[in-house]
């Protein structure tokens, strides 16, 4: 089938989560709704200002796709689609249980900022109309780093919106920003973002490493000092995280392309054998499987 003929109409470029590589990609919005975070250039192209799509044209797409396709996973696209009311993403979430009896998950990104106006209620009723799963850059724990980067949000407000979807029985998938708090703020950064993790205890944690495929200038707006970390000390900052997470059963990822380092395991039962392969990473890095400034794909 050609991209002519593809059921549903996209405005590139479009971004997923990794994890989401199999899955029908449903935009429902265009860009952020927020798009003020010096750290990310996902929706800075003219053509991805935010909106929110055509409510009849989503529906449509979806009944079209019912008849082309058999999908086991939906990713409701752009960059925050719980903005929309709950109203139609209940409309959205029913015509896919309607018209792609297959899906097993509807998943999608979250802004902590967009939950604040709706409750653990209206949640529980996405949950059980198929939402699944949120994916939430929390980015750092840490309110001065939080500010810098002109994230919008706090500590308390990204723990109010991880506790509300935990409540709701949505299954939570957090991002932590490796290296996002440059050489002035690293240890806070990390043991404050650690401390927040502890809070939340969320299902899934995965950490990337902050990167500026288009340069600093954008970045430095907020943070005119920052430093980036090498690669030894980003290590390092990574092993301060690790060390202080107090987590019961939350499976950890690194292996986005960002990452220098790949680790795999379920914290806490892992956490030995992960602080063992970071600390052999860290004393000896020549001999460590990190990957090349080539294979990490940004």
């Amino acid at each position: 089938m050609s991209m002519s003929e593809f059921p549903v109409r996209y405005i590139e470029p479009v971004f997923r989560p990794p994890s989401e590589a199999h899955s029908l990609i449903l935009p429902v919005t265009n860009g952020c709704s927020w798009n003020a975070c010096t750290f990310c250039e996902m929706y800075t192209a003219p053509q991805k200002k935010f909106r929110a799509r055509d409510e009849v044209e989503v529906l449509e797409e979806i009944r079209r796709c019912g008849e082309q396709l058999i999908v086991q996973r939906v990713f409701l696209a752009d960059g925050d689609a719980l903005v929309l009311p709950t109203r139609r993403l209940l409309k959205i979430l029913e015509q896919i249980r309607q018209c792609l009896p297959e899906v097993q998950r509807v998943s999608s990104y979250c802004l902590p900022r967009n939950l604040r106006k709706k409750s653990v209620q209206e949640l529980r009723e996405l949950a059980d109309a198929g939402l699944g799963m949120a994916y939430v850059g929390a980015e750092s724990g840490d309110d001065e780093v939080l500010a810098r980067v002109n994230k919008g949000e706090t500590y308390e407000s990204t723990l109010s919106a991880l506790d509300k979807l935990g409540q709701a029985g949505i299954t939570r998938s957090v991002m932590i920003l490796n290296g996002l708090g440059g050489r002035a703020l690293s240890r806070q950064h990390a043991r404050n973002s650690a401390r927040l993790m502890n809070a939340a205890q969320p299902e899934f944690l995965s950490t990337l490493v902050v990167s500026f495929p288009q340069g600093y200038a954008r970045f430095r707006q907020g943070y005119e000092d920052f430093e980036p970390l090498p690669l030894s000390d980003l290590l390092v900052e990574l092993e301060w995280l690790l060390g202080d997470l107090q987590l019961r059963d939350t499976v950890f990822r690194s292996d986005h392309a960002s990452n220098y380092l790949v680790l795999k395991g379920t914290l806490g039962a892992d956490k030995p054998r992960l602080m063992r392969q970071l600390r052999e990473a860290i004393d000896d890095p020549r001999a460590a499987p990190l990957r090349q400034e080539w294979q990490r794909g940004l």
